[in-house]
């Protein structure tokens, strides 16, 4: 006689047995009955989020998963207010809600007295998430939750098909940043997604009864951890390691009588791993075929990337020359924001307005509008009320793990792979939200948000109303008409608000376009460019008069401008920055050098002061001023403060070429030299250049004919070889005799 294999014991108790008694008395509200289409919404949410991408850089990627994730959370909730429009018994509410509202609130209060615009962004995001959490407590009981683990694997899995065909065969149908990016704007953004939905995929796959499903979850799991690898992200790595060896195994141990992967058979068992192994390892093994990939020399395969990019994050250098200290170099600053505004912070989303006043003069990182770690900058942007929330965010997760792991009933154990699923997820999210800014993206604010919920809704069904417990709120059915009509108006604000967004990016994204095809014909001033020119500038302005708040995109077009030496305009279009980014050096100091250009030499001199009062010892204040000396005839105190910044190494590109040009118009030749050591040193691009007027100095200034030749030598050596005949034509036929 066969002996019949024990079933785990939670898929003998029916999920709906476990609501009306939870472990300490009854709960306190059942889920929402029909409640089946919401969290459907929900579901597709999760899995079109990461499925999809913008080809076209016109729309910025993560606009299209804002909107996705926007329009799914108001879909939802109008659905659920309209369900629930006769409803007389009471609602969900959990003490975990006032965080997220808090924030909003916060976030709407600073509009006032900072940043109105960025403020509204913030309160903006926070009201979704907190629409989500409360829908996803009222709504997501336990049959619900396989299909929303599903649609969370399933996204994961199709945005990890689109990473590994960038990598493998260099396809490009998304605009993207560093490859391989899937369908977000950058790499980083991808892997921090797959890791926090990963614990999602065990969960699906522990639970399988299928062999061919059993099979499908184990290659397609494989091939999320392969993609991860592809990314080379470090947190996300060193989150996905925790994952594979430490957090899974022991929830997989601690419930292995709640899970289904012991009643499989030991084939099962090894077929599973043989078939885990043999993906990550064989995939793992692809070379890539994408030319920017290999050109990063980190790794020609997913397991050589994921394994050096590993490796690396615990390098002796990567905190003095790597990306970890230009982040560290961030949270520095970020770290003296704090101490400065420690009660009412610097206001929602304000951080990248204020940044640059708490950066030191070697830290000129105006390119960042984010920390890159998320409590660091919800403590400097929210003061008292950001604490609040990290303290009170860590103590309820803290809570939620004890109760989680203690809880032995059967009530308790029937939940705990689901809780311990959620958590797990978390964890992932905090240890990437360390070195990025994981909850101010669509798809990781949106799976944030879900595991909350998935956590509140089973404290509602486990436990009675109490402190950090789910508790009733009471409910009318007045309250749903009136809720439903507000989030219909609401999702015709975000209709309107989405436009606007994707007109004033595509207006600006084209504008940028064409300035960047301008300047790669290297003749800008053709006037065959006049037509494209001037059409650039229509939809620049355009796109600004939606928007002036486009610090990332519209400088850009200034920049090109400059270039090409329409300095008058280049003016205009920075200008149009300053109010909203009143502090970054780097665009006041553009200003105030294109006055110069202009001959406006009052208005050079207001923009120096504005940037001295920021960052005086800054190299690009420091050389500005250098050319505000000189141009003002103070050229023996222009030398005095190149001399000094060289002394200091305070120097920038345009000090040690100011050396150079001083140095040679007053004899001071020793300066000129200087400058130029200085500079083929620093930027060994222009060492060829710069060692052939190094040999012309010495060669008709300094008469020191053994210098000449040595510098004429090294420039000729340095010189690639389709290049050395060019460099030959620059050396003088006397010196090139007798090289």
């Amino acid at each position: 006689m066969v002996k019949k294999k024990k079933s785990p014991r939670h898929l003998a108790l029916p999920a709906e047995s476990v609501a009306p008694e939870g472990i300490h008395g009854t709960t306190v509200v059942t889920e929402a009955a029909n409640g089946t289409w919401v969290v459907a919404i929900l579901c597709f949410m999760m899995f079109l989020t990461p499925a999809i991408g913008a080809p076209q850089e016109t729309l910025l990627q993560d606009t299209l998963k804002s909107t996705v994730v926007s329009f799914s959370a108001l879909g939802a909730g109008l659905l659920f207010f309209v369900q629930q429009r006769a409803r007389r018994e009471n609602l969900r509410w959990h003490p975990l809600m006032w965080l997220p509202v808090a924030l909003m609130l916060y976030a709407l209060g600073s509009m006032v007295w900072s940043h109105a615009y960025l403020g509204g962004v913030e309160a903006i995001r926070w009201f979704v998430f907190s629409l989500l959490l409360w829908i996803g407590l009222n709504t997501l009981s336990r049959e619900r939750l396989p299909a929303l683990a599903w649609a969370i694997h399933g996204g994961a899995v199709v945005a990890s098909v689109w990473a590994a065909l960038q990598f493998w065969i260099n396809f490009s149908y998304f605009a993207q940043g560093p490859n391989p990016a899937s369908t977000f704007a950058n790499r980083n953004f991808f892997a921090e997604y797959v890791v926090c939905a990963l614990p999602f995929s065990f969960w699906l796959l522990v639970q399988a009864r299928n062999p061919k499903l059993i099979l499908g979850l184990t290659f397609t799991s494989a091939l999320s951890i392969v993609a991860l690898l592809m990314t080379g992200t470090r947190s996300a790595l060193a989150a996905m390691w925790l994952l594979l060896f430490v957090v899974f195994p022991v929830v997989g141990f601690l419930y292995r009588r709640q899970l289904f992967f012991p009643a499989w058979s030991g084939f099962q068992r090894v077929l599973v791993v043989v078939l885990l192994l043999v993906t990550v390892f064989g995939l793992g093994s692809i070379q890539t075929g994408n030319p920017k990939i290999l050109g990063e020399l980190k790794g020609q395969t997913a397991l050589e990337r994921g394994l050096l990019r590993t490796a690396s994050a615990i390098g002796k250098d990567e905190f003095k020359t790597g990306s970890f200290s230009i982040r560290l170099t961030m949270w520095k600053a970020t770290g003296r924001m704090i101490q400065s505004n420690p009660l009412i912070g610097v206001g929602a989303g304000a951080w990248e307005v204020f940044a640059p006043l708490y950066q030191t003069a070697e830290s000129q990182l105006e390119t960042d509008y984010y920390a890159h770690n998320e409590i660091l900058q919800l403590l400097a942007e929210y003061g008292l009320i950001g604490w609040f929330f990290v303290l009170a965010l860590m103590a309820y997760l803290a809570l939620a793990v004890w109760r989680t792991f203690k809880s032995q009933d059967d009530a308790a154990l029937a939940e705990a792979p689901l809780r311990a699923t959620a958590l797990s997820s978390l964890l992932a999210l905090m240890i990437v939200s360390n070195a990025g800014f994981p909850w101010r993206l669509a798809s990781t604010g949106a799976i944030f948000a879900i595991c909350l919920a998935l956590l509140t809704a089973s404290d509602a069904r486990l436990y009675k109303s109490g402190r950090w417990i789910a508790s009733a709120v009471t409910w009318r059915p007045a309250y749903s008409r009136q809720l439903a009509l507000t989030t219909a108006l609401l999702m015709a604000l975000a209709a309107y608000i989405s436009h606007q967004a994707m007109e004033s990016e595509e207006k600006i994204v084209k504008a940028v376009q064409m300035a960047l095809a301008i300047s790669q014909s290297r003749d800008p001033n053709n006037p065959r460019w006049d037509a494209t020119k001037s059409a650039m500038l229509n939809s620049l302005g355009q796109g600004i008069s939606i928007n002036p708040h486009y610090r990332k995109l519209t400088p850009m077009v200034a920049d090109e401008m400059a270039r090409w030496g329409d300095w008058k305009t280049a003016i205009r279009i920075w200008e149009t920055v300053v109010p909203s980014r009143p502090y970054v050096v780097v665009i006041l100091a553009n200003i105030a050098r294109g006055y110069v250009q202009t001959g406006n030499l009052e208005r050079a001199i207001y923009y120096l002061d504005r940037c001295k009062k920021i960052q005086p010892q800054a190299p690009a204040v420091r050389s500005l001023e250098i050319i505000l000396l000189s141009r003002t005839g103070q050229e023996s105190e222009a030398i005095r403060l190149t001399k000094k910044s060289l002394t200091e190494d305070v120097f920038d590109r345009d000090i040690v070429n100011g050396a150079w040009v001083l140095g040679l118009r007053n004899g001071d030749y020793e300066l000129a030299i200087q400058g130029m050591e200085l500079r083929n040193r620093k930027w060994p691009a222009e060492r060829v250049d710069g060692l052939l007027n190094l040999g012309n100095l010495y060669a008709h200034q300094k008469n020191d004919e053994a210098k000449a030749l040595s510098s004429y030598r090294e420039a000729l050596a340095a010189a690639p070889e389709e290049d050395r005949n060019t460099v030959r034509k620059k050396i003088p036929a006397s010196f090139l005799a007798k090289l």
